[in-house]
């Protein structure tokens, strides 16, 4: 059984109180007896809750405490707030309601400024009051920032939670420090897919850019390996918002949302995530200069500490235990439908040298017949370094890169038909000629002949 004790300072108080007059509220005192015993327990030292030292209580304030328990009992010994508590006494009524009214009108003007602009108009002394005393006035009338951004905001924020695992995914990118790479800084971008049931991060990595392919490449992986959430969360940065993103989603049957711009409360999760690991392990990186050491960092403290320690937002459970104990069975993961969902197509017209430019990259093909005719492009995006190719006409062609230098030493296919015995006469065809003779009443050579 856990041991029991007081809950609140006030409490605490509270049971220190009723252990000095205890032994008063228990005996059976006759008239005249309570005096000589308040008398005599006053001259005892008790050392208070959190002090460091020992003190003596007079006999009105131990008689006041015997009474409180008499009436009400232990909360009669509850020390009370002032009822005053934060409306600046020191202060006249006109200066504290002139306070109140520039802060309402003007809700983004700080504290020191308020007192700076009222001092310079001799309209309070310097020394008349601190800026604490103001903050505490401010609170009490509900004016502190978060009361005033509260009641200016539209809408009731609440806390909320996916009903299972797989069914939200949130995904980020935190910029880490600096790395020096060969003598010149690289940024540090840290891409990660957060489950929001259970915390539990399906896919980390760090990267030098931030893009939408990098998003994309860390969901391929984590696909592989968990198969598919219903819903994607996302940034509302454009990085997220492209097309190509979009489609990859409808095509898998995944949901992509996007948070509201301005918003980042709005993705609590996955913002306390980034603090644990600036905590745990950015701070920390030291001299790295590969992405490599990095990342071998980052995944051990995911698999040696994060997804092992109790989260509070999971009531102290871990995120590994949550994950693994509330998400359905893995599913057979279907390779051939990730292909098809992440393969871009693209009309384009080839080039008359044979040659089309796919993700901003000339590559060539040997089919010399499709130049100057347009073709579809498609280039998978489930592994980057997969070549492309052409599709036209129900057929599949193979494409290579540009190389200039090599076809410089190619020879071409020069053909003379002219100069070869097996190759047909040319067809008999002028124009100007058999305008000509039909002109001097001369017959067509090549006429047929009339039966007579």
């Amino acid at each position: 059984m856990k041991e029991l004790s007081p809950t609140t300072p006030a409490e605490t108080v509270a049971v220190f109180r009723h252990g000095i007059i205890g032994s008063l509220t228990q005996a059976q005192l006759e008239q005249g007896q309570l005096r000589p015993a308040l008398e005599q327990l006053s001259r005892q030292r008790f050392r208070p809750p959190g002090a460091q030292s020992t003190r003596q209580y007079s006999v009105a304030t131990l008689e006041r405490w015997y009474y409180a328990w008499q009436r009400r009992g232990l909360e009669g010994l509850t020390p009370r707030a002032r009822s005053d508590k934060g409306r600046a006494q020191a202060l006249p009524a006109q200066v504290r309601q002139l306070l109140l009214d520039i802060r309402r009108e003007h809700p983004h003007a700080s504290v020191p400024v308020i007192l700076r602009t009222l001092t310079a108009d001799g309209r309070m002394d310097k020394a008349q009051v601190s800026a604490t005393t103001v903050r505490r006035l401010f609170t009490e009338a509900g004016l502190d920032k978060v009361g005033l951004r509260e009641a200016t905001s539209s809408k009731t924020r609440l806390r909320w939670q996916a009903e299972r695992p797989m069914a939200l995914w949130h995904g980020d990118v935190c910029h880490g420090p600096t790395l020096q790479v060969q003598g010149k800084g690289r940024p540090l971008r840290i891409h990660a897919l957060l489950d929001d049931a259970s915390r539990y991060v399906v896919s980390l990595e760090a990267l030098h850019t931030e893009r939408e392919v990098d998003m994309l490449g860390l969901l391929v992986r984590a696909l592989r390996r968990y198969g598919k959430p219903d819903a994607l969360y996302l940034d509302n940065g454009s990085t997220y918002r492209g097309e190509t993103l979009a489609t990859a989603c409808s095509r898998l049957g995944v949901s992509l949302l996007h948070a509201r711009p301005y918003d980042p409360e709005a993705r609590g999760k996955m913002e306390r995530f980034w603090r644990t690991l600036r905590e745990g392990c950015l701070d920390f990186l030291g001299s790295l200069s590969s992405l490599h050491e990095v990342n071998v960092r980052l995944w051990a403290f995911l698999d040696a500490h994060y997804h092992r320690a109790p989260h509070a937002g999971l009531l102290g459970s871990y995120p590994q235990r949550a994950f693994d104990s509330l998400r359905p069975a893995p599913i057979d993961f279907d390779e051939a439908q990730l292909r098809k969902a992440l393969t871009v197509r693209s009309r384009r017209r080839v080039r008359r040298d044979t040659s089309v430019r796919i993700a901003g990259k000339d590559w060539e093909l040997e089919a010399g017949h499709l130049a100057g005719r347009i073709v579809t492009l498609c280039h998978c995006l489930v592994d980057l370094s997969e070549k492309p190719w052409v599709e036209h006409e129900g057929r599949r062609y193979e494409v290579h890169p540009v190389d200039p230098v090599r076809n410089s030493r190619r020879k071409r296919p020069w053909k003379w038909p002219h100069l070869e015995e097996s190759a047909p006469l040319p067809a008999a065809f002028d124009p100007p000629k058999a305008l000509l003779d039909k002109a001097l009443g001369k017959l067509p050579e090549h006429a047929p002949e009339v039966e007579r």
